[in-house]
């Protein structure tokens, strides 16, 4: 595979979360590094957090490893154990099917930028553990748009 030519990768601003469950992670600038590569079993992105953005609302997944690697600025990671900051050369992960509800903040000052790898599974589901809000199999598939849902499993 040839090298990823970041420029003309697949980009996005913001989340696609239903309002007002986007407003954190407008701030957020996404590299989608793993579509460009064309990869179909592991997710990588590169994620830029605006002061005062958050990466998503709190989640975990059943179906799906995660792991981040902080390449610039400070983060917050916020777990459901507490919270802990983070800075360059940091990481932390989540195995699949382990409910701990995870997010990074940007509570800086300049702008922060971490790696996401993770696993694809089209099978995944998983919760937010603040709000009331989850997402089902098929959430995202070959360009199809995200599925969210209440808690009881009404569509949003």
């Amino acid at each position: 595979m040839p090298k990823i030519d970041r420029a003309s990768a697949p980009s996005s601003q913001g989340s696609s979360y239903p309002t007002p469950f986007d407003e954190p992670c407008r701030g957020r600038s996404t590299v989608r590094l793993g579509v460009a590569a064309g990869l179909t079993r592991l997710g990588a992105n590169l994620i830029t957090l605006a002061p005062g953005a958050w990466s998503s609302q709190r989640h975990w997944h059943q179906h799906e490893d995660e792991l981040v690697y902080v390449l610039d600025g400070e983060l917050v990671l916020v777990e459901d154990a507490g919270e802990t900051v983070l800075g360059p050369g940091d990481s932390a992960g989540w195995p699949a099917g382990v409910p701990d509800g995870h997010h990074l903040q940007n509570r800086s000052q300049a702008e922060a930028t971490f790696l996401v790898v993770g696993s694809r599974n089209d099978e995944d589901y998983g919760e937010y553990s603040d709000i009331d809000m989850a997402f089902g199999p098929g959430r995202y598939s070959r360009g199809k748009a995200w599925r969210y849902q209440h808690k009881d499993g009404t569509i949003y």
